[in-house]
């Protein structure tokens, strides 16, 4: 199998949002689609390792903002390579609280969709959450940044040091060092396994 045919399916960016009692959480996901119109439903994956999902387990909502083409690296970075179990993601963010007291971003995306967790459904490394909307708002008419839009015009590309071995993970930019990747290996960062690291 051509394990690159996978690449080829259209992909948007979010951060996921959520709080745990006081405190607000949020990553990025790839992951989430309207699953229904009547009820309006959407479905979202999230990696089980994620603080965000033990949240969204914990207490059934969360808020989804759209990531737009105007997006920089930064909020990538910020939503991406970092545990909100150690850092206040939203200290350098601006953003507001939807009506369930969950933050979304207000800047660097096109609307935010509040969900209500009906249903999950155990995916191995993942949770599937199928939820109804509750809330949700346009912000702006920038379209929504896609996977490809992403790899191509926003992600930066200086990390990558001319002559270095290694492999380069396609999702957050995250380099293994190293002449081969091991067949299993899983990125620390986002989580993602040997089909999204290309060699530098």
């Amino acid at each position: 199998m051509d394990i690159d045919v996978m690449n080829k399916i259209s992909y948007g960016l979010f951060v996921l949002t959520a709080k745990d009692g006081e405190k607000d959480c949020g990553c990025v996901i790839n992951t989430a689609m309207q699953a229904t119109v009547n009820p309006n439903r959407i479905l979202i994956t999230v990696n089980k390792d994620s603080y965000t999902h033990d949240a969204i387990l914990k207490n059934k909502e969360f808020n989804l903002s759209i990531l737009d083409e105007s997006s920089q690296f930064a909020i990538y970075k910020n939503f991406g390579f970092k545990s909100s179990r150690d850092a206040d993601k939203f200290v350098e963010v601006k953003f507001a609280r939807s009506s369930n007291g969950i933050v979304y971003l207000t800047q660097e995306t096109n609307g935010y969709i509040s969900g209500k967790v009906v249903q999950t459904v155990d995916l191995g490394t993942h949770t599937l959450f199928i939820a109804d909307v509750t809330d949700g708002k346009v912000l702006s008419d920038t379209p929504s940044v896609t996977y490809a839009y992403y790899y191509a015009n926003i992600k930066e590309k200086n990390n990558i040091e001319t002559g270095k071995k290694g492999f380069i993970c396609i999702v957050c930019g995250f380099i293994y060092e190293g002449e081969s990747l091991p067949a299993d290996y899983i990125c620390p960062i986002c989580k993602h396994g040997v089909a999204d690291f290309r060699p530098l």
